[in-house]
Parts: C-alpha cells; structure tokens; sequence
C-alpha cells in the first residue's frame, strides 16, 4: 500500500488522539459538544485519515510532542546500545587475546577498549545526560554507520550491501 493515510489505525491510536482532543478542550480551543463530536469519531476511525481530519484544523498539542519525543529516544537508544555490544564484543576478544597470550605484556587492550566504547559512552552521555540532544547523536550514528558501509558493509568483508528496493 502506498498511500500511508489509508492504513489502518489501532486503539493506542484512537487513545492518543482522544488525549489530544482532551488537552486542547482544556486549552479551550475545542467547545464540549465539538470535543464530545471528535471523541465519536475518533473511536469510530479505521484509517489514519480520518484521525488526522479529526485533529486537522488544530494545532500539534504537547502530548503528540512527547510521544514523538519518546519514541525518537528509544530508536536511538537501541542504536546505541547496538553500539555498546559490538565495542564490548571486540573489547571481549582482544582481552581474551591478551590473557592467551600470557598476559605478561602491558594491558594493551585499553587502547582498544577505550577506542570502541569512548564515543559510545559521550554519545550515550548526549542522548542521556542532562542537555540531550537528539539531533547531535542522530548525526554521529549515521556518520559512523556510513563509514561502516564505505569501507564494504558488514565487518568489512563486502558480501552484503543494501541497495534499496528495486524500481518498479
């Protein structure tokens, strides 16, 4: 299907925009018969289109602005934490090279340890600490990940390259 306002819609969807209309009553943009009108409708929706004529002529409320916000987090969340198992998988094996090999040598895993998981962690510190922003850690994973795909895709043996879907 190509058209995304014709998809179907769930009752997480249906609530959503009930809280919606809710926060703008309140707002005093929508009267009660207006809001009690839209909330029937809106349980009655099947499509993404007819949520969105319902919410059309009013303004993005903040509830849709945190749940947006929520969910943005999380995807880059997952990403990161994708991250952080790779860098610590590699920082696992170098270690078990190190003690292997006698472990008699200066514990140069470090340098391999802190090259993988140094811009995980000030990524993670941007997207969790205190200033997060979104935009910086977005930027910083496709860069990376762009890099990765550069050098030949996946682990940098080239067998594996997406090209898109094909053209119709």
């Amino acid at each position: 299907m190509s058209d995304p306002s014709q998809l179907r819609v769930a009752d997480a969807d249906r609530e959503q925009l009930v809280e919606e209309l809710r926060e703008h009553a309140l707002a005093g943009r929508l009267s009660s018969e207006e809001m009690e009108e839209r909330i029937g409708g809106a349980y009655r929706a099947r499509t993404r289109a007819d949520l969105d004529s319902l919410r059309a002529d009013l303004p993005v409320s903040s509830t849709s602005v945190a749940l947006a916000l929520r969910k943005r987090k999380g995807q880059l969340r997952r990403r990161l934490v994708q991250e952080a198992g790779g860098a610590l998988g590699l920082s696992a094996v170098c270690v078990g090279v190190w003690l292997a090999s006698g472990a008699h040598a200066s514990f140069w895993p470090a340098w391999v340890i802190g090259a993988t998981l140094l811009p995980v962690i000030r990524d993670s510190w941007q997207l969790l600490g205190p200033g997060s922003d979104l935009e910086v850690v977005h930027a910083r994973l496709q860069a990376r990940h762009e890099r990765r795909l550069a050098r030949g895709g996946r682990g940098g043996r080239g067998r594996h390259r997406y090209r898109g879907l094909p053209r119709p």
